[in-house]
């Protein structure tokens, strides 16, 4: 089971309202450009007391309008209750919407179907870290910077090693990534927005890695080490599937397969992984170990 805590989505920067009208477009829906400052505060009428407090209203530009409760408990001395944050939002977010009823999936503005028809994974990460799609020279420069990551510290091969052959792969992915912290933290300071985003990038190179890795051990098989001549998801199959034993040729077919799958699942809103994600990092883990956590709540 899944639990949603929901994002709310503020209104987004300027250089993003192109995604919002094209996505408004695409997904048939009237969305209109509004503020905070246009909406009436929310009045709640406490009946035991006879006494009313006044809320401030947030409208976002997409979604439901919520209620800004965080002075509720120093008004009133209540809290609220809602064990599966069915109905709260626990942050504002311009990178994902999604209205599952519907089949409205947006990554900053911009459909999912646009995006899987018109565009690659590695421009999707790039359109979720920066806001906005690459141009040529931003892709190129993207791509570079995520290859030079893809390899792994060969002491965690030896790691990798210790787990039982028929260990789930998950335990293994959540192992793996904690790991990571051991070898890739030097000199990090998670207050640093560059040392974040190397950290996003080391693991969206990294990532594909430690999973083939983990398909080859239980199979047996020795690891395959990146090739950075690869595109991303070319790479991905090529490791899962190649020894060494025999040249192996990727299906291109299968290639753009597995590239749609990885940008329809590339961000998911606030789904279980990502609030865990959120809470572990709030205290200033390290990133690493955070990601970890996430891994495990997917499990």
């Amino acid at each position: 089971v899944i639990i949603f805590s929901h994002s709310f989505q503020s209104p987004p920067l300027p250089h993003t309202m192109q995604g919002i009208r094209k996505a408004v477009s695409t997904a048939g829906r009237s969305v209109a450009r509004r503020g905070y400052a246009a909406a009436k505060d929310f009045t709640l009428l406490d009946q035991q007391t006879g006494k009313s407090y006044s809320m401030p209203r947030m409208v976002g530009t997409i979604g439901p309008d919520v209620i800004d409760i965080r002075k509720l408990y120093g008004q009133t001395g209540y809290f609220t209750y809602d064990p599966g944050f069915t109905s709260t939002a626990s942050c504002e977010s311009r990178i994902t919407y999604i209205d599952g009823d519907n089949g409205v999936l947006l990554h900053r503005g911009y459909p999912i179907e646009q995006l899987a028809e018109q565009s690659d994974y590695m421009e999707t990460c790039y359109l979720l870290l920066n806001g906005e799609l690459p141009n040529a020279k931003q892709k190129a420069e993207f791509i570079a910077e995520i290859t030079t990551h893809t390899m792994l510290h060969e002491q965690l091969q030896t790691f990798m090693q210790g787990f039982r052959r028929d260990a789930h792969p998950m335990a293994i992915m959540v192992g793996m990534v904690g790991a990571l912290s051991a070898f890739y933290s030097a000199g990090l300071d998670i207050g640093d927005k560059k040392h974040r985003y190397t950290v996003a990038q080391r693991l969206i190179a990294k990532m594909p890695t430690i999973a083939a890795m983990a398909y080859k051990y239980a199979q047996g098989e020795p690891f395959v080490y990146p090739r950075n001549d690869l595109g991303f998801a070319e790479n991905f199959i090529h490791m899962m599937f190649s020894t060494p034993c025999a040249p192996y040729k990727v299906n291109p077919v299968v290639v753009r397969a597995y590239d749609k799958i990885m940008i329809l699942h590339a961000d998911h809103e606030q789904n279980a992984s990502t609030s865990t994600v959120r809470t572990a990092g709030s205290s200033g883990a390290n990133p690493y170990a955070s990601v970890a956590a996430g891994v495990a709540s997917l499990w």
